[in-house]
């Protein structure tokens, strides 16, 4: 692509993911050829990789890296080498603002903090990109949806997993209605004993950093069903306990590293074999104390391990979810039930594909940002009542939540005004609905009455999604 226009399209494409819509035509700022003038803040792994050298590597002509802001220094001097910049680095946000001047902000600080960098952005007149979740609560949500209208500044969020063929699959099927109005979804995702024990490692594993997993794991699921249902949620009914991880743990150590319990524990997790966490994490301990491999049996763990809920959508559908973080497996399962069939999907059940990858390696895989073309092949079955069942083929990449990161970035840099029929662009309102489903679940458990989701903020639900 000519940079000649490559500054321009790119914030036309933020206007237009903000909007959750395409536009028909570029809007023009004035600037030329010029690039965008992105910053980061949080250097952390998914910040470094997937927002930071992947942007480097692939779009070098449009855009280019002023700034770099974290609170511990060493990541930062880590994340500089390790993404290939040459720019300045800050552990103030707004002195990086100020002293750069950047175009668009790339938030992928903790969870409890993205509010904070959000309206600072949008107040100090950038537009916003940020990581999932959205934000932690409900009173930081309405913080962020009050500064994205004040500021006339566009703020959008990174949900990649509407982008990857086999997602956007599923999609095709319901809104060519397939099997007619959907009435009722069973969703259950299943986090295994590497993947889902490595959230009660880290910050994750406290609710006042991450929301709990209602809401930093959650939110892309909800994100999925609220865009393949085409409408808001209205209310939320769940359960949730911890049985398994924090003070439920036989024994506890101080961290993997110094653990007494290493022969015994089968959790144990050798984090000097990992050279990118021993480089980001361990050799930067100093500057803020965070220890990457924490005990995940540690008493101030305050999450919960099983969740489950019920979610009544403005449409009159009702969702059957559950989330389990020790599964022996990791993968997912989804049903949607209609008036004229069923739609049966999944990906990463063991017994029903010949998957040859242990569950560490294909975390490893799915995580991956290598441009891994090498495509693999799941089946979903499309039930129509009273005829026989198909069985649809669905090739998509491994890498990359299953392809759906670079078919992302792609949208936002390389053809920003593409079509969009099926809407995978999201923008706050998205971001937004997803994270309070999290939060309804969250202060459900805790009242132990259902959560009315307009009563979180000023946002009203709507039968249809625009």
């Amino acid at each position: 692509m000519s940079s000649t226009f490559s500054r321009r399209n790119f914030l036309t494409a933020v206007s237009m993911l903000a909007a959750g819509s395409a536009l028909s035509s570029p809007l023009h700022f004035g600037m030329g050829n010029k690039k965008l003038r992105v910053v980061l803040t949080g250097t952390g792994v998914r910040g470094t990789s997937f927002w930071g050298r992947r942007l480097v590597d692939e779009y070098p002509d449009i855009m280019e890296f002023v700034g770099l802001c974290d609170i511990n220094p060493g990541r930062l001097a880590y994340a500089k080498e390790y993404m290939g910049v040459d720019c300045p680095t800050f552990t103030n946000f707004e002195e990086m603002i100020n002293t750069v001047k950047p175009d668009l902000v790339i938030v992928t600080t903790k969870d409890s903090t993205h509010h904070q960098f959000i309206v600072k952005g949008l107040d100090m007149g950038c537009d916003v990109l940020t990581e999932k979740p959205l934000t932690t609560d409900e009173d930081k949500c309405q913080d962020i949806l009050d500064a994205e209208r004040r500021s006339n500044r566009n703020l959008i969020v990174g949900f990649n997993y509407r982008w990857s063929p086999y997602m956007t699959k599923i999609k095709e099927l319901l809104h060519k209605k397939e099997v007619g109005k959907v009435t009722s979804v069973d969703f259950h995702w299943y986090l295994n004993t590497y993947h889902g024990a490595s959230y009660f490692r880290r910050w994750h594993g406290l609710r006042q950093a991450g929301g709990t997993l209602w809401v930093h794991k959650a939110t892309h699921h909800f994100d999925l069903l609220n865009w393949w249902i085409d409408s808001d949620p209205v209310e939320v009914t769940a359960y949730g306990a911890l049985e398994h991880y924090g003070s439920n743990g036989p024994f506890r150590g101080d961290k993997c590293r110094t653990c007494d319990h290493k022969k015994e524990c089968k959790f144990y997790w050798d984090i000097t074999k990992d050279k990118r966490s021993m480089d980001l994490y361990v050799k930067n301990e100093e500057y803020d104390g965070y220890i990457r491999d924490n005990c995940l049996f540690r008493h101030d763990i305050n999450i919960y391990d099983k969740m489950s809920a019920q979610i009544k959508y403005a449409n009159d559908v009702i969702v059957n979810y559950s989330l389990t973080t020790y599964s022996p497996f990791e993968g997912w399962r989804i049903a949607f039930n209609g008036m004229d069939g069923r739609i049966e999907a999944w990906q990463d059940i063991p017994w029903m594909e010949n998957e040859s990858l242990d569950q560490a390696a294909l975390h490893a895989a799915e995580m991956s940002q290598n441009d891994n073309k090498n495509m693999v092949y799941n089946p979903l079955v499309l039930h129509k009542t009273w005829e026989k069942h198909q069985m649809i083929q669905v090739g998509y990449e491994r890498g990359g939540h299953g392809g759906g990161d670079s078919r992302l970035q792609d949208k936002i840099f390389k053809d920003p005004s593409a079509p969009d029929p099926l809407k995978h662009a999201a923008g706050v309102r998205d971001g937004a609905m997803s994270c309070l489903i999290g939060i309804a679940a969250r202060k459900s458990i805790e009242s132990g009455e259902p959560v009315k989701i307009a009563e979180l903020t000023d946002l009203q639900p709507r039968s249809v999604r625009l």
